[in-house]
């Protein structure tokens, strides 16, 4: 499978561009996915090879999937292309819009109308959508979420939740960018996959030390986990470190939060999700 090399690094330099990146899937299909009652949206990039692949749900953070012109973000595209140039089928999920909301980052934990319950609810109704497609491989299936999306992560893959200890389908592997930890290693850990939690060392928002905690404590299998020195909230895009100061929580409320892209945190932790893509997916159930 291609890692890196003149295609990647073009077609990754392409996506961030306004334009359609011209190696990704030609088409990101724009999708709507029962959940209950309601009808979620989706964004669907197929792998170019046939045949049934393995597919990754990606979730997004307390900003939404979006950008400012209401495209796919850049973060998102720039995933899906990463993940279509291994082989394998991206759906990017939407909790926000279909709920009425934009974002969650300015508004306080604790007043928020949508919490893990429903980023929960909604992950594993996404995870049913994949496991229907012809073209989807339903044994492998991958949960990616950053930030509020990673703790949606940790959320959809503790056993101790009923509706994930009786769900029929469960995710062959899952990854999570700086998510908030502080619940679920409250609550106890017990994945239903091996799951790699990717965290930066100076992170402010949501800090790297309830999630080592977390997989210390964990049941098996342990969960990995790589702290990159220096590294904020973040660190895995390409804009400059800046003080939000708009947001309420973080591990100082009131003071604002460091958000913002490291270089070596940024290529280190894109290396860790592919070995770990790779080691989890090829190895037998």
């Amino acid at each position: 499978m291609l890692r890196s090399g003149a295609l990647l690094a073009l077609c990754l330099v392409l996506a961030m561009a306004p334009a359609e990146p011209a190696c990704a899937a030609s088409e990101i299909q724009r999708i709507e996915l029962p959940a209950g009652e309601l009808s979620l949206v989706g964004h669907w990039s197929p792998a170019p090879q046939p045949g049934r692949r393995a597919s990754v749900l990606l979730l997004h953070g307390c900003g939404g999937p979006y950008d400012a012109k209401g495209g796919l973000s850049a973060r998102m595209r720039e995933y899906s292309v990463l993940l279509n140039q291994q082989g394998y089928h991206a759906l990017v999920l939407d909790s926000l819009t279909p709920r009425g909301e934009t974002e969650l980052c300015t508004q306080r934990i604790g007043t928020r109308r949508i919490t893990q319950q429903e980023r929960r609810h909604d992950t594993l109704a996404a995870l049913r959508w994949l496991a229907g497609r012809d073209d989807v491989d339903a044994q492998r299936l991958v949960l990616l979420g950053w930030s509020h999306g990673g703790s949606a992560v940790l959320a959809s893959t503790n056993n101790k939740h009923p509706e994930v200890r009786d769900a029929a389908l469960r995710p062959r592997a899952a990854i999570a960018f700086y998510p908030g930890c502080s619940d679920e290693a409250r609550r106890g850990y017990r994945p239903t996959a091996p799951l790699l939690l990717l965290l930066g060392a100076a992170d402010d928002w949501t800090p790297a030390a309830p999630c080592e905690a977390l997989a210390r404590q964990s049941d098996e299998p342990k969960p990995v986990w790589h702290s990159y020195a220096g590294a904020y909230h973040g660190f895995d895009s390409k804009a400059p470190v800046r003080l939000r100061r708009d947001v309420p929580n973080g591990v100082n409320p009131g003071a604002g939060v460091h958000v913002g892209g490291q270089a070596q945190a940024r290529e280190q932790s894109r290396q860790a999700l592919l070995d770990f893509l790779e080691q989890t997916l090829r190895a037998p159930r």
